[in-house]
């Protein structure tokens, strides 16, 4: 791999992966729904979450179409009390970032890595998680679904950041999150990286067949995979694959 030269770009999740707010968010989920009728202890209830966990990393509003399909003024105000309820949590309570991720960035930006963190969630709720974070000069873009024209799983953030930080080869980016449809966005970006992190929403199995090249215990582990030049595919995920 050394004609595609070293990675140059890091695309990284936000929640569950560089900030650990797994539980908020699914609370923001079950708050939203419910004024829309769906309490907990029913069925549908349950039908629903089951979609939001599976649905995580995608734009949110469409999690709330696949929720409520064919009623998009359903689905908007759903979208809309999720916002407000997250928005609302996290200026409470203020918002805890991963072990050691600022460090992580810091590290790659000094080695004179590009950083980009890419999200589900809309704009606005982006400006407020940066701000509650103070990490507006931690990366070097922020990205979400309304930049790109499409969230994940399809690849257009990704490459929306190839782009705007001027990246000659989608070879040279890596992709990091905790969700399969992270992975998924990875690989069909062409991103030569695409590595799982384990403490987060998705299981081992499914970043695997979502199409991570490395898993990770911990996001400290990610610089000595980009700095360190190894990108053939992880033991693990070998393993895995049997």
């Amino acid at each position: 791999m050394t004609d595609i030269g070293p990675i140059k770009l890091v695309c990284l999740d936000l929640a569950g992966t560089t900030i650990g707010d797994i539980a908020t968010v699914e609370r923001a989920f079950a708050e939203a729904i419910a004024t829309q009728g769906i309490v907990p202890g029913t069925g549908a209830y349950a039908r629903a979450m089951v979609h939001v966990h599976r649905s995580r990393g995608c734009p949110k509003i469409e999690v709330f179409r696949g929720i409520f399909p064919g009623n998009e003024a359903q689905a908007q105000a759903a979208n809309l009390t999720f916002e407000r309820s997250y928005e609302g949590a996290i200026e409470r309570a203020g918002l805890v970032p991963m072990p050691g991720v600022v460090e992580v960035f810091d590290k790659l930006r000094g080695a004179g890595l590009h950083v980009a963190l890419v999200t589900g969630f809309s704009r606005t709720t982006l400006s407020r998680v940066l701000s509650v974070l103070g990490w507006h000069d931690k990366v070097d873009l922020a990205i979400c679904p309304e930049d790109a024209g499409r969230g994940r799983p399809w690849p257009d953030m990704i490459l929306h950041a190839v782009l705007r930080l001027g990246i000659e080869d989608v070879r040279q980016v890596a992709v990091v999150g905790d969700s399969e449809n992270d992975m998924l966005a990875g690989r069909r970006s062409g991103a030569s990286v695409v590595a799982g992190l384990m403490t987060g929403v998705h299981s081992r199995d499914r970043l695997v067949n979502g199409g991570a090249t490395h898993l990770l215990h911990a996001l400290t582990e990610l610089p000595e995979v980009v700095l360190g030049g190894e990108r053939n595919y992880d033991p693990q995920i070998a393993k895995a694959r049997g």
